[in-house]
């Protein structure tokens, strides 16, 4: 805390912003870039409003042109990072505003890699939001973007689009755009924000999981969304991977319940979703809480709440209790 503090003050009294200083900052957004998908919101937020606030102070002064352009690059993915900590603690409008000031830092830095990136994000707060067109009109905005940038973004959207065209019950358009996501990842050349990595950068596993999210909503594709959701918990399974995210983890793991609940395999659904309902209160994040409920609708809808009441009571048990109902 002190050496921060320290650090912190350094930047701050200098009369201009060395490169050492951008380079220190760059470390600490790509620390927490790094930790995001693998800690507690409680774990990293401290560290990283400290980190934004400083970025903002730094920019509210007269900076170099340079200097300027990775300031606002920096903060643009530490207002992205804040954004996905509001959506994680079920706060859509909170990110949605954090996202859009990142969007102007994006602007200013002229970054196209972070605006496809951003506009990622901004799919994602609305698909759990339920607010699915809004989700795909995302999604679209940030193509152009992808395209110039290169990087694992135009994976990303198309799988995101895909999901939010399953959630409005359009298979067709659904299933086109996981094959456009698979499809993109042969043209993928990576950029700054895949530099960062952790939460920055879209890989393998999470293309999986986005598959089996669309599937699992689509009526008869029970086979493809456990073929998917099989391979993405697979992927998910060693959390000393880099590549490793417990909320992503989580809902491969919920939409393989969700397919063996549609073939009728109870007691697989309820050893598939096993582990998610091991996970302590402040890894229920929004994402997991909405994910573990599909299951309970699933269980409903196909007819079996009869013949699956543990499992209905244990998700009702973890739904009562998700991280925004925490202390903090």
């Amino acid at each position: 805390m002190a050496a921060q503090r320290a650090r912190q003050y350094a930047m701050l009294a200098a009369e201009s912003t060395s490169p050492a200083a951008i380079e220190q900052l760059a470390e600490d957004v790509q620390r927490l870039a790094l930790a995001y998908p693998q800690r507690t919101v409680s774990h990293v937020l401290p560290d990283l409003v400290e980190t934004q606030d400083t970025l903002f102070t730094l920019l509210e002064r007269r900076q170099a042109p340079n200097q300027s352009r990775d300031l606002h690059f920096l903060a643009g993915i530490t207002s992205g990072l804040l954004a996905k900590v509001s959506h994680d603690m079920a706060d859509p409008h909170s990110a949605m505003l954090q996202a859009r000031t990142a969007v102007l830092c994006a602007e200013q830095a002229g970054h196209p890699g972070l605006q496809a990136w951003l506009r990622g994000l901004q799919s994602l707060v609305a698909y759990w939001a339920g607010r699915y067109a809004e989700a795909v009109r995302y999604a679209e905005a940030g193509r152009e973007h992808a395209t110039q940038a290169g990087g694992t973004s135009a994976v990303w959207l198309p799988a995101s689009a895909a999901r939010a065209y399953a959630a409005l019950g359009n298979a067709e358009q659904a299933k086109a755009a996981i094959t456009e996501a698979e499809d993109a990842w042969s043209r993928v050349r990576p950029d700054e924000m895949d530099e960062m990595g952790g939460i920055c950068t879209f890989n393998q596993p999470r293309t999986l999981y986005y598959a089996s999210d669309a599937l699992a909503w689509l009526p008869g594709e029970a086979t493809a969304t456990e073929r998917y959701a099989l391979r993405a918990t697979q992927a998910y399974a060693d959390p000393n991977d880099p590549a490793w995210a417990f909320g992503d983890q989580a809902g491969s793991h919920a939409n393989l319940a969700i397919a063996r609940v549609a073939s009728g395999d109870l007691d697989a659904a309820a050893d598939a979703l096993a582990p998610v309902l091991d996970l302590p209160a402040d890894q229920r994040i929004n994402g997991i809480i909405h994910s573990v409920r599909r299951v309970h609708q699933a269980i409903t809808r196909a007819g079996h709440a009869g013949d699956a009441r543990d499992l209905i009571d244990g998700i009702e048990h973890f739904t009562h209790t998700p991280a925004n109902a925490l202390p903090r």
